[in-house]
């Protein structure tokens, strides 16, 4: 057995920190992200960062540590109080929009640090370790979000809190997609763990295989619950993919070591923000699914769709 193995997890302890890295350069939205941080684009009102802060603050997590790049300051703003605005919404008296304002600033205690060069995922949450100690957490990527009805954290952060390991988050794909995820081998989570739903015991963790030499069609997504084990993992990983330090290769490190891991399937909405076809459909959605927005935004898409269509058999 390895010097490394850990032979004691923190069983029962939750994790109550979360880390965003949200220091990529987003280059796929360029020319719109070479001032606007990727993670404060709109999706309707609320900028992709807030919701899943919100996703968070929902399964009790109230200190979250933003990974951030050069240029990102804004991220910060926008959970900060802006006095000057909510005075002038106050005496407006739009008071609807004023405690929209204000409560970005109670979501969660926001901290920050500042990774000097992205050099992958592993290596953004190798810095905070510092903030997070030996204690479990949360790392929660900066694109993409759950639907607000279909919680996955409290699930995942109880499951970490019980086999004091490593927990993901999955969703199944396709099989012609698979080489575009890291996918895990599982097996059945055995009698333990009969009372959790859709939970896996993942044997393996590979990065991007081949279509056709996948082990199953279960996609690694951005919800991770880890322990604090996962840093001194970190540092003994060597550059992989890309000459970049992959936090797949650190778990798949304590996975060979003995660290149980976990998965969920997760059968709600996965809004994925990370590409604008994934960001343009998140918009469409959550603003159909608007009380005040959604009866004339679909309206007007149906019609919209319709003369697409009728332009389309003319061109025919």
């Amino acid at each position: 057995m390895s010097e490394h193995t850990p032979h004691a997890q923190a069983h029962g302890q939750r994790a109550t920190k979360a880390v965003i890295p949200a220091a990529g350069l987003a280059t796929r939205f360029l020319p719109a992200t070479k001032a606007v941080p990727k993670e404060l684009l709109p999706v309707v009102d609320r900028p992709v960062l807030q919701y899943i802060v919100e996703e968070a603050s929902r399964a009790g997590i109230n200190d979250v540590l933003l990974i951030t790049g050069r240029g990102k300051t804004s991220m910060v703003d926008h959970f900060d109080r802006q006095p000057y605005l909510e005075a002038r919404l106050e005496a407006k008296g739009d008071m609807e929009r004023l405690a929209a304002v204000r409560g970005t600033s109670e979501l969660a205690e926001i901290y920050t640090c500042r990774q000097g060069e992205p050099l992958g995922l592993g290596h953004a949450v190798s810095y905070a370790e510092s903030h997070v100690g030996d204690a479990p957490f949360v790392v929660l990527l900066g694109d993409e979000f759950t639907e607000e009805s279909q919680p996955l954290l409290p699930q995942m952060i109880e499951l970490q809190s019980r086999t004091g390991g490593i927990v993901l988050a999955f969703i199944e794909i396709p099989d012609d997609q698979v080489n575009r995820y890291g996918i895990a081998s599982v097996s059945d989570a055995g009698p333990d763990y009969a009372d959790v739903e859709n939970v896996v015991r993942v044997t393996g963790l590979v990065e991007k295989p081949a279509i056709g030499e996948s082990p199953s069609n279960l996609a690694v997504v951005g919800r991770y619950v880890l322990p604090g084990a996962i840093f001194d993992a970190i540092r003994r990983t060597k550059p992989g993919s890309g000459g970049e330090i992959q936090l797949t290769d650190a778990m798949a490190l304590l996975l060979a070591e003995g660290t149980p891991v976990h998965g969920i399937v997760y059968r709600g909405h996965r809004y994925d923000t990370g590409m604008p076809l994934g960001y343009l459909q998140a918009v469409v959605q959550l603003a159909s699914e608007r009380d005040d927005l959604g009866p004339a935004f679909t309206q007007w898409l149906k019609s919209f769709v319709a003369g697409l269509d009728g332009n389309a058999g003319k061109a025919a």
